[in-house]
């Protein structure tokens, strides 16, 4: 693990001067503020700031982009096949009546889910489905759709993962499972949206970063986009999975 203290007139100079020692962006490191720094009066009384600049863990990359990634290798690779390759192709289409399905998949993911349910004490699960290219889209209703949620919709979270690995088993080519429970998802992006308004505000008027609480990827995602056109703040990640959480600071 890199780490860096750096001295500097203010922190905003000594975070530069570390990232550039470092040679890393911002947004992949953890910042600690060990002294403000003062400017002091007539030069007298200044104190430099301090910073403690440590280069976070790079993530590994998600199960679904791994395979994303080896699907578009896999069709490159296909893409301009030679003569002989076409002929076999469509000889073994032309013995064969099976094409690759994903009804499997979908089937045993909705069968896991309402497995899970059960187990939940829900009696009263019912799955819609809808389809758009590779994602497959399953709307969850229940009287009891807030033990689906669980807490800012962390049990839906991990409930969604879960269900990907097992379409991932039974699936013959590249599927995303996305999991709402009563349009839980669309009402969670507005109210994160709202959120980062106010604290982007809060931290422009106090001057003083305003941090998150730890959050999943693609919240925080939601947010860096809320907030990607104002140009009087700048948001940022720190820490590591699953602690990891967002800063919003004023430009200055």
């Amino acid at each position: 693990m890199k780490q860096i203290t750096q001295t500097a007139p203010t922190k905003e100079e000594a975070i530069n001067v570390a990232l550039k020692k470092l040679e890393v962006s911002r947004e992949d490191v953890s910042i600690t503020v060990v002294e403000e720094g003062k400017k002091g009066f007539l030069g007298f009384g200044a104190k430099p700031a301090v910073v403690e600049v440590t280069v976070l863990i790079k993530e590994e990359p998600s199960k679904e982009v791994i395979i994303e990634e080896h699907v578009k290798e896999s069709i490159t690779e296909k893409t301009f096949p030679d003569e002989s390759s076409l002929k076999e192709d469509m000889k073994e289409m032309i013995e064969s009546s099976e094409t690759p399905s994903n009804e499997e998949a979908v089937a045993e993911t909705i069968q896991y889910i309402k497995t899970i349910a059960k187990e939940m004490e829900i009696e009263d699960l019912v799955i819609t489905e809808k389809r758009e290219g590779k994602f497959i889209y399953l709307h969850l209703n229940s009287e009891k759709a807030a033990l689906l949620i669980g807490k800012r919709g962390q049990t839906l979270n991990a409930l969604e993962k879960l269900s990907q690995l097992v379409a991932n088993k039974f699936s013959q080519s590249f599927i995303l499972i996305k999991l709402d429970v009563g349009n839980y998802r669309e009402r969670r992006q507005e109210s994160l949206e709202q959120l980062a308004e106010r604290m982007a505000d809060k931290a422009v008027r106090t001057g003083q970063p305003v941090e998150f609480e730890p959050m999943s990827s693609s919240e925080r995602k939601i947010i860096h986009n809320a907030l990607s056109s104002r140009v009087d703040i700048e948001t940022y990640s720190v820490g590591t999975e699953p602690n990891r959480y967002l800063v919003i600071e004023s430009i200055k």
